[in-house]
């Protein structure tokens, strides 16, 4: 089963803070993204594109723009539970 989100929120350093319906809640660097893929660095490069993270409708995916997203499912592996 794809893990929903709750909720986001974008914090400072490129941390992004994830809640999941489950309660369970995840913070996720999003700085080794920026370093190893080239479509992230825009994150660094746009300002305050960083702050404008959004969820899509399915709830499975937190994006920027049509080329920067994230899963949750890798979100949920790859973040640090709080």
């Amino acid at each position: 089963m794809i893990p929903r989100i709750k909720s986001i929120r974008p914090l400072q350093d490129y941390m992004l803070q994830v809640c999941f319906d489950n309660g369970v809640k995840v913070l996720y660097d999003v700085k080794d993204d920026i370093r190893t893929l080239n479509d992230f660095k825009v994150l660094e490069t746009e300002y305050g594109l960083f702050q404008n993270a959004q969820l899509d409708s399915s709830r499975t995916c937190v994006f920027w723009n049509d080329r920067v997203d994230l899963a949750s499912d890798t979100i949920l592996e790859y973040g640090v539970i709080q």
